[in-house]
């Protein structure tokens, strides 16, 4: 059966950009799923070695698109795109960065707006320069 993702949306919802969908219908494919990226380089020493993140941008608009770029390359090793990422969360270490970071998911995600969650941590593992990261669910045929 081929894939079909369909962006379910409340039947009184006002006419109005947001950066996800509030459900998600999938019918066949395969679900991959994608660990946590952050700006740093994905493949990196454990135990974490901080010298290997100190090329790391430091704003928020960098980071994701940094973050977006290392998910990107995942979807790719999948032969998927952001348009079949059907869920993603979003873990930030300051909620009032959220604009700048919708800015740039919308370049990514363009059109496709996967169900989302954005949650603000006191930390991410990685190292404490990370300010996000992101994992996701995608489908694909």
């Amino acid at each position: 059966m081929p894939k079909i993702i369909e962006h379910v949306h409340w039947p009184d919802a006002p006419d109005m950009w947001m950066p996800y969908a509030p459900a998600i219908k999938v019918r066949g494919g395969t679900t991959v799923y994608l660990a946590g990226v952050t700006a740093a380089p994905v493949y990196h020493h454990h135990p974490h070695r901080p010298e290997e993140f100190d090329n790391m941008p430091k704003s928020m608009e960098e980071q994701a698109r940094a973050a977006l770029e290392n998910l990107k390359r995942g979807l790719e090793a999948v032969n998927a795109s952001f348009a079949d990422v059907v869920e993603a969360d979003r873990f930030v270490t300051d909620l009032t960065d959220q604009d700048a970071l919708n800015r740039v998911w919308a370049e990514y995600f363009k059109d496709a707006k996967p169900a989302t969650t954005t949650v603000q941590v006191v930390r991410l593992a990685t190292d404490p320069r990370c300010l996000i990261e992101i994992n996701a669910i995608a489908v694909i045929d």
